[in-house]
């Protein structure tokens, strides 16, 4: 076995990129049986583990940065199945030599790694993009937002990172928003999934636990299902009543489903 090392990046916060981690690493682990790991490579200002109830861990990754202790000792298994290795939420500066080593000696551990990455253009988000196989690009559907991932998508290519895609969060369906197509023409990239905006992350953020455990049927989470499956070459059939019998009427799959499709065909 060797893990697929997954990044996630924007050089924008407040754009749902831990958010997505998060979801996506619950639902690999528990909806597909994959070991997963999610780690929380923003070692400035982590917020990984809170999305989980781990606002104490006795060890993070601060702590095997400056040789402590061992990385798998900094690793904690939450009860569906997943492990997370989090980040010291008092941060601290360390030696990012190692991260990418450290990285890369869990491989054989686990079927895919996925990696939080800081939200700047850093030494934190440089040592992460140098550590994964591969990247998705978080952006909300502004200018501003897109003016970060242009320069993301910059910084990615001068790396000779491969980027499997854009996904577009807190969507709201107004006029006044940026348009798949504008997100797409603009970044040359394509997007993969459409997430809404949706109160029902604020409220899972509250309750320290992933939306995908509390409300495992809503909209957003089934999107975050479809791309999970995507990562690990699978379909994800929504057989909610609504879903199916919407489908009666629709022709055909839609931009993000056919983007999908490609993600998905690229590795399996």
């Amino acid at each position: 076995m060797h893990a697929r090392i997954i990044g996630f990046f924007s050089f924008k916060g407040g754009v749902g990129k831990t958010t997505t981690v998060a979801n996506l690493g619950a639902i690999l682990a528990r909806d597909f049986g994959k070991r997963t790991l999610v780690v929380d490579a923003n070692l400035s200002g982590p917020t990984l583990g809170l999305h989980f109830g781990f606002a104490h861990p006795d060890y993070t990754l601060h702590d095997v940065l400056e040789g402590k202790v061992s990385i798998h000792k900094a690793i904690y298994e939450h009860p569906t199945g997943l492990h997370l290795l989090p980040a010291s939420l008092l941060s601290r500066r360390v030696a990012l030599h190692k991260f990418k080593q450290y990285l890369h000696e869990l491989r054989p551990y686990y079927d895919i790694i996925l990696v939080d990455a800081p939200p700047t253009v850093s030494e934190e988000s440089i040592a992460a993009l140098n550590s994964v196989d591969e990247l998705f690009l978080i952006t909300t559907p502004d200018y501003v937002a897109l003016s970060s991932t242009l320069q993301a998508v910059q910084v990615a290519r001068e790396k000779k990172i491969r980027i499997s895609g854009l996904i577009m969060n807190k969507v709201r369906g107004k006029n006044y928003e940026l348009s798949f197509d504008v997100l797409e023409r603009d970044t040359k990239l394509p997007v993969v999934s459409v997430l809404y905006d949706d109160e029902t992350i604020l409220a899972s953020l509250n309750k320290a636990q992933p939306a995908a455990f509390l409300k495992p049927r809503n909209d957003t989470v089934v999107e975050y299902k479809k791309l999970a499956a995507a990562l690990i070459g699978e379909h994800y059939h929504d057989s909610r009543v609504g879903n199916w019998l919407g489908s009666l009427f629709r022709k055909g799959l839609s931009r993000d489903e056919v983007n999908r499709a490609i993600v998905m065909e690229s590795h399996y």
